[in-house]
């Protein structure tokens, strides 16, 4: 996945969440196509408190010289990150939860790829589980994070089935605050109910980001797009 949706309605969020987030999500400006190197709202634990915060998507370790990489850190894969060098330090102590409508993923089962919006099937808010860190080598200091991912049959054919962990609303508190959680464990948390329909390739672009992007397409949408928009147009999403 390399966008994904922000544009929360009050009657979507969880009764679950405390009134201050129910309202920090709902008021916030909508938004259709956050990309990489793009910011997102993000539940975070300050102080033993869940609160929102703005963080950038795509995670810069500590140690990095730059506050960027030579590689994508938008996602880290489930089984992996507890022990990977970028993202072992966060999964021990810096897990972060990232609302969202709903991810664009490509179908590249045919002739040619097509962009489809994947939604929980209640119409409900998602919660996908991250991990985030702080670059402070020079100020000032970037808060940034990456997305787990990990393998999910709950996600329509013929997409591939590898995307998100979504945790429930009720979840969300032991996900920020607990020790390490075992990484087996959390792979078998109940997953919702998904669906899926195809959009416009429009999302390739990341000047587009209005609701139009959630409208569906017919499969041979060919919206003419300039490739050079978004470097990541032609890279596979899984």
């Amino acid at each position: 996945m390399r966008r994904f949706v922000q544009a929360v309605a009050a009657d979507t969020v969880p009764a679950a969440l405390a009134p201050d987030i129910r309202a920090a999500l709902s008021d916030a400006r909508p938004r259709y196509n956050i990309a990489s190197n793009g910011d997102a709202l993000v539940l975070v634990l300050h102080d033993g408190e869940v609160v929102v915060d703005t963080l950038r998507w795509g995670l810069v370790p500590r140690w990095s010289k730059l506050p960027e990489t030579a590689y994508s850190t938008i996602t880290a894969r489930l089984n992996r990150a507890p022990t990977s060098r970028i993202y072992a330090r966060p999964w021990a102590s810096r897990r972060c939860v990232v609302p969202m409508n709903g991810y664009y993923k490509w179908d590249r089962s045919g002739a040619r790829p097509v962009p489809h919006f994947i939604q929980s099937r209640s119409g409900e808010l998602l919660f996908a589980a991250g991990v985030w860190d702080l670059w402070e080598r020079e100020p000032p200091p970037l808060a940034s994070f990456a997305l787990l991912t990990m393998p999910n049959t709950a996600i329509p054919r013929p997409l591939s089935p590898d995307g998100p962990l979504f945790l429930p609303a009720s979840n969300i508190l032991d996900w920020l605050s607990d020790p390490a959680p075992d990484p087996a464990r959390i792979a078998g948390t109940p997953q919702p109910a998904l669906e899926a329909y195809p959009v416009s390739k429009r999302i390739r672009s990341r000047d587009v980001d209005d609701y139009t992007l959630l409208e569906p397409a017919p499969p041979d949408d060919a919206d003419p797009v300039d490739d050079d928009a978004d470097p990541d147009a032609d890279i596979d999403d899984d």
